[in-house]
Formats: structure tokens, C-alpha cells, sequence
């Protein structure tokens, strides 16, 4: 099962704000997901990024990947190291 971190959208047309989950690769960007770990909201300025540190760091040391997007939010959070 090859899983990862990424962002799964939600909100109105045009005005978005997204959870950060952990996921199955195979499921849907916005289905079913095992876990979330805590959401960013670019509408916002400026943006809002609130994320569970300690349940990312567990996901990761359990081999799941984060997506680009959610690889810089997590960079810019001082999560993982650049």
C-alpha cells in the first residue's frame, strides 16, 4: 500500500481551503483517507496552515510520502527539515 500525504479539497466554487490527510494513492484526491493531520486555507492572507506535527512525523517514520504541495507547507512549518 503505498500511501500518502496530501491535500484533499474542500470548501466552495472558487473559494477553497484544503485538509492535509493521509491516504491511500489508489483512492480519490477528495475520498477516503486513514487519517487527518491538519488543514491549510490559502484564501486567507495571510495563508493558514495548522498542522498536527507529531502525527505527520509519525506517518512519515512509517514510510508514507508527502505530495510537492504539501512537501513545501510542511518545509515552511519547520516540520521537515529543507
Amino acid at each position: 500500500m503505498a500511501v500518502k500525504i496530501r491535500l484533499r479539497r474542500m470548501g466552495a466554487k472558487k473559494a477553497p481551503f484544503y485538509r492535509v490527510v493521509v491516504a491511500d494513492s489508489r483512492y480519490p484526491r477528495d475520498g477516503r483517507f486513514i487519517e487527518e493531520v491538519g488543514y491549510f486555507d490559502p484564501t486567507k492572507e495571510p495563508s493558514v496552515v495548522n498542522v498536527d506535527a507529531d502525527k505527520v512525523k509519525a506517518w512519515l517514520a512509517k514510510g508514507a510520502q508527502p505530495t510537492d504541495t504539501v512537501k513545501t507547507i510542511l518545509k515552511k512549518e519547520g516540520i521537515i527539515e529543507k
